[in-house]
């Protein structure tokens, strides 16, 4: 097959719609990874999210919908901040299981059915997903950018993400030094949920619906494209733009997969040897320090 149309506009404009969903949580997954923390329930919170989302919308209007969903997200995130902070339960064990919580939720309030707006609601509620911009572009991919964008400089330019870096590299000396530990850890879970639930109401416009099991198992997809921007899984080290590039080089992958009518089982083994080579140069590096 040919790969022409791999610099095309309309390709590179796919591509950046593609990275749309999985880049928002790759820029939560970072966040998250730098501040010493696992957010496992992303995925989750992204299905509860757009079936709030959807569920409102049918009944009160697109606006609140969309409120609605965000709202829930930020919910998980102060819950998921409780449990961590509070309880004392390491992130990964804590979201992990409250992943399960919030699917569950998800399967309770649709009954396991996939739930949809009014008739008359769908076109507004698919407008996120619809090329309606100049060049094709969608709202969803600039809801994206603009969200990475702001979270790069967050990062990298305010003295709350110096506070981020110092509670990922040494909470002890950070707490030592005056930061509230607990406050920011909170903090970054929250972030890390709204992102979810914009993904989730990207996801919602792309169907037209949500359901339950929606973005199954994209928060390990969005920690994978971290780690291999360069973010350690260690805490205290990385970047948005290096989440960012990590998404790009994933979803590049399986953009040339496609072009090249490649059978898509290898690109499971190339993602993998990928990530797994990613974390073997942050172990070696670290061990050199």
């Amino acid at each position: 097959m040919s790969t022409d149309v791999f610099l095309t506009r309309a390709n590179l404009v796919n591509l950046l719609d593609q990275a749309a969903v999985p880049g928002l949580l790759t820029c939560a997954a970072t966040l998250c990874l730098v501040c010493g923390l696992f957010d496992l329930s992303m995925s989750a919170v992204l299905a509860l999210s757009a079936v709030t989302s959807v569920m409102t919308t049918s009944r009160f209007g697109l606006l609140p919908g969309a409120i609605a969903g965000i709202l829930t997200g930020a919910l998980c995130g102060l819950i998921n901040g409780a449990v961590v902070i509070r309880v004392r339960v390491h992130s990964f064990i804590g979201t992990l299981a409250l992943s399960i919580v919030y699917r569950g939720l998800a399967l309770i309030v649709t009954a396991g059915a996939i739930v949809y707006p009014q008739t008359w609601q769908v076109p507004g509620l698919q407008s996120l997903a619809r090329p309606i911009l100049p060049a094709g572009v969608t709202p969803a991919s600039v809801l994206f950018l603009l969200v990475s964008g702001a979270l790069w400089l967050l990062l990298a330019g305010t003295t709350f993400g110096r506070r981020v870096y110092a509670v990922g590299g040494s909470p002890e000396a950070a707490r030592l030094s005056g930061i509230r530990v607990g406050g920011v850890r909170v903090t970054v879970l929250v972030l890390s949920s709204v992102c979810a639930a914009l993904a989730g109401l990207i996801l919602a416009s792309r169907g037209g619906s949500a359901q339950a099991d929606m973005g199954s198992l994209l928060e390990l997809s969005a920690i994978a494209a971290a780690v291999v921007g360069g973010t350690s899984v260690l805490g205290g080290q990385g970047a948005v733009w290096r989440g960012l590039v990590g998404i790009a080089i994933l979803t590049l992958i399986g953009n040339g997969f496609n072009l090249l009518g490649l059978d898509t089982t290898y690109q499971q083994v190339v993602e993998g040897l990928l990530i797994l080579g990613a974390v073997s140069v942050d172990q070696s590096l670290r061990r050199r320090d």
